[in-house]
């Protein structure tokens, strides 16, 4: 579990194809934690397993399998690519964004982004994916958890509002028209909404 407030931006330094899966080498800068092997972090919002605990100059090693590859935009990183990164929570874990799986529900693309006034980008989502987008809930777009400040579900499209803080630590200032980008959302809106629809019958 994560709560979609990135904790470092890393660069890519290594993306490696073997047999389908993806090899991805992570410079993660100057955040160092004790990074123990086996540990989930998450890469733009995609939970993924650190291969190995690496050395203080070592990078971070991931493996994305196929199944990843074709529901995220993993698969389209290049070397020196910077990505948003955020260990897995604790019990102890502030938990100042909300509940993120780092399971990817689907892959937006950006449609449009006012720079002028209120910082918005307008996202292009699936259209089985906006029922769950909901008037000033959450969602998670490259890892980070934002606020649903617009949203037109005839159009497949919401908006978000990025705050100077947002633009300084993710790469979500880096966004521009025609980019994709990978979106979770809420968990609680697709519990309640998968019951509601398969559970909850009147003659129950």
């Amino acid at each position: 579990m994560f709560t979609g407030l990135v904790q470092a931006v890393g660069r890519v330094v290594g993306a490696d194809g073997a047999g389908g899966n993806l090899r991805l080498e992570i410079d993660p800068g100057a955040w160092r934690p004790r990074f123990e092997a086996g540990e989930s972090i998450s890469i733009n919002g995609c939970c993924l397993t650190l291969v190995k605990a690496p050395a203080p100059d070592e990078p971070l090693l991931f493996d994305a399998i196929p199944e990843t590859l074709s529901k995220t935009t993993l698969g389209a990183l290049g070397v020196g690519t910077r990505v948003n990164l955020e260990r897995s929570a604790t019990p102890a874990t502030l938990l100042g964004g909300h509940i993120v799986q780092g399971h990817v529900d689907g892959v937006g693309r950006v449609v449009g982004v006012n720079r002028d006034g209120e910082y918005r980008v307008r996202i292009g989502a699936p259209a089985e994916l906006m029922e769950f987008v909901t008037p000033k809930g959450s969602v998670c777009v490259e890892g980070v958890s934002l606020t649903i400040a617009a949203l037109s579900p005839g159009e497949a499209w919401f908006e978000v509002t990025l705050i100077p803080t947002t633009l300084e630590l993710t790469t979500l200032g880096g966004l521009g028209e025609g980019d994709t980008v990978n979106l979770e959302c809420d968990i609680i809106a697709k519990t309640i909404l998968h019951h509601a629809q398969h559970y909850s019958r009147a003659d129950r």
